[in-house]
């Protein structure tokens, strides 16, 4: 159920943020990188299953790339909270275009290999895992305090607009350039210039209108650990995590698994693959923009979407057809993106501002650093047996999870309550920032 209190400071528009001209020049940078980004996903994928035709290898690719987030996010968050973010993230879209750059050239020339993808995705992951917590905190800096949750929902539209597009332009684009490694190096040396546009955009921004927080007065340990705590004394923000688990766990996965179900269940290419990414991209964006419509879901709402997000990962699975699994995507895709980006804006408009960017981190260490687990695993189980049963067993995970997570939020309930938020009730409103110069 839609939150009363978040439609009240939502405004008029799901697209209010857009009136803040910083915000304008940013989600536009933002958008050309972010189709960028799931150009090379697509291609890095095709590369890998080129090379090796292994979906545990495929796993193995997609957990490195992601294995940084789950190590390095928690010193991340405290270097967002301590630094300027506009100057972090100009170092970041450097720090992943290189790689990318690299990686890309290698396979046009035809000298990649599989463990230069390997070494080249944690490298990429690395700078990933420093961008990150920075760029989901950024949003807050962009735009008045009333317009966080929009924001927050109209970067995740952003991403899933991309991956509306991109999947459907990395196949059709692979495709047409003969379907090999050379053609899958050139889609990814497009991604490594589009990180271009985000610079343009970060060098425009007016850095007099940004809306900021002090810095850190501790050292970058104390503030690691002063974060852990943070998150720790707050019962809706574990609840909010174990969310992310289930999107880290099973949703990395399952982007895993569905070029396994494309290939090797339904015979198909990767033009029909690209298509498969674009259909759960529809339901995506459509989660993100009612998010950002309505300003964000009550808790329990989060918890429904989480458990639809499992029921309907087995019923994918089950899908006789290429057309009946595409025709399921959309409904995924609007449950996992319903369910993260409300639990993202929550946790961004109830944490305090100087401890925000390290609750970002935390966030987003366990909904990156669950891939690491979930993707080989699956990959494994689909090679061994059959993509259907490793996307049965995904579906399961998922509702495991989210079972525990909200027994274990149910526990809380009895906490004093400054301590613990009712499932059913509304989040504090978000405390008001003070505007800096920097």
């Amino acid at each position: 159920m839609l939150s009363r209190r978040a439609r009240s400071r939502r405004g008029p528009s799901t697209f209010a943020s857009l009136r803040t001209p910083n915000y304008r020049i940013y989600a536009g940078g933002a958008l050309v990188s972010n189709i960028g980004t799931w150009l090379q996903r697509i291609a890095q994928d095709w590369l890998i299953l080129a090379l090796t035709g292994s979906g545990t290898m495929l796993g193995i690719c997609t957990g490195l790339q992601l294995l940084p987030s789950l190590l390095l996010t928690p010193w991340a968050g405290a270097i967002a909270d301590r630094w300027p973010r506009r100057r972090i993230l100009r170092y970041t879209q450097i720090a992943m275009a290189l790689p990318s750059l690299v990686l890309g050239t290698m396979a046009v020339t035809g000298r990649a290999e599989t463990w230069h993808v390997l070494v080249l995705v944690v490298v990429f992951g690395t700078a990933a895992a420093v961008d990150a917590p920075a760029r989901q905190s950024f949003a807050t800096e962009l735009v008045a305090p009333h317009h966080i949750a929009n924001a927050v929902a109209l970067n995740s539209a952003s991403m899933h607009s991309a991956r509306l597009i991109g999947p459907a332009i990395a196949g059709l684009l692979i495709a047409a350039l003969g379907g090999g490694i050379r053609a899958t190096g050139w889609v990814i040396v497009i991604n490594a210039a589009s990180y271009g546009a985000m610079l343009a955009a970060l060098w425009a921004i007016d850095p007099a209108r940004l809306h900021r927080s002090g810095p850190l007065s501790q050292g970058q340990r104390a503030g690691v650990r002063e974060g852990l705590d943070y998150v720790r004394s707050r019962p809706d923000l574990l609840f909010l995590l174990g969310c992310a688990l289930v999107v880290g766990v099973a949703g990395q996965a399952f982007q895993t698994l569905s070029p396994l179900m494309v290939t090797e269940v339904y015979q198909l290419g990767p033009k029909e693959y690209g298509m498969a990414a674009t259909a759960a991209a529809i339901g995506s964006l459509a989660g993100a923009l009612a998010v950002a419509r309505f300003g964000g879901l009550r808790l329990g709402g989060v918890a429904a979407a989480g458990f639809a997000f499992g029921v309907l990962q087995i019923i994918a699975a089950l899908m006789p057809g290429y057309l009946a699994f595409v025709l399921v995507l959309p409904f995924l895709g609007l449950s996992s993106l319903a369910m993260i980006t409300a639990a993202n804006a929550t946790i961004q408009t109830t944490s305090e501002p100087r401890m925000r960017g390290r609750a970002v981190a935390a966030f987003l260490m366990v909904l990156m650093g669950g891939a690491p687990i979930g993707a080989p695993v699956l990959g494994w189980l689909a090679e061994e047996t059959d993509p259907r049963i490793a996307m049965l067993a995904g579906g399961s995970l998922t509702l495991a999870i989210m079972a525990l997570a909200t027994a274990g939020y149910a526990r809380s309930r009895a906490q004093p309550p400054e301590r613990s938020l009712d499932l059913h009730r509304d989040p504090p409103p978000h405390p008001p920032t003070r505007k800096d110069p920097r």
